[in-house]
């Protein structure tokens, strides 16, 4: 009997989907040795991502931030600490992949310096930071037939911010996401409400779903993207 991914891949499309990278969690910019920048990413959705991508018959390669979640079972695990440290494994095994979904928070900002030693309590203290690279500026435009879907978090104008980084990025689409402190969080256990938007701007909205459930229609979407 055929598994679902490979019906579904001879149904649909002549960019077959065999090998996905799945990206989850944040990443840790280091100030010293014990203190970083980072964000509220578990990693939560990645590995359901992960995990259901396995069980429908993908060969998974789940590159992942610090996390309190145990490795995905049947994926190839490739941990990373840092923004520069995902890039690097991102450049590494998209080259192998037929589709990537960038689930995770990778830091925006990093420190211009990392102090070897722990930085002692003063009156004052200022931070120097740096821009990260952009991951998906950089693998966006060189996707060719592969699928590549990315994802936002913003606390306004969601919407019209998942559309500039979408056709900016030269993805195949995105994944937007809003955060209201004290109202709305998609972070760890919470649902999820989330809207799509491909290349064309055509738009779905899913509303108030676990995070087994949006894995499930992210899956589902990255298929009907690689037949379209």
């Amino acid at each position: 009997m055929k598994s679902p991914r490979l019906r579904n891949a001879q149904t649909h499309s002549k960019k077959r989907i065999e090998k996905l990278l799945i990206t989850a969690g944040p990443t840790r910019e280091m100030l010293d040795p014990v203190r970083f920048i980072s964000n509220l990413s578990t990693g939560e959705l990645g590995y359901k991502l992960a995990r259901l991508a396995v069980q429908k018959g993908y060969e998974v390669t789940l590159i992942s931030g610090p996390t309190a979640l145990k490795p995905v079972a049947g994926t190839k695990h490739v941990a990373v600490v840092s923004s520069e440290d995902m890039r690097l494994a991102c450049v590494k095994h998209f080259k192998k992949s037929d589709a990537l979904i960038m689930t995770a928070a990778v830091a925006d900002f990093t420190p211009a310096k990392q102090a070897r030693q722990k930085i002692k309590r003063r009156e004052t203290q200022s931070v120097v930071l740096n821009r990260t690279k952009d991951i998906l500026a950089e693998l966006g435009p060189k996707k060719g037939s592969r699928i590549v879907i990315g994802f936002c978090l913003e606390t306004e104008k969601w919407l019209e911010y998942a559309k500039l980084k979408l056709l900016k990025k030269k993805m195949t689409g995105i994944v937007a996401n809003y955060y209201e402190p004290g109202k709305i969080c998609p972070f760890g256990h919470n649902p999820m409400t989330s809207v799509f938007m491909d290349a064309g701007l055509r738009t779905q909205k899913h509303t108030n779903l676990s995070k087994s459930g949006m894995a499930n229609k992210i899956l589902g979407w990255m298929e009907d993207l690689a037949g379209a």
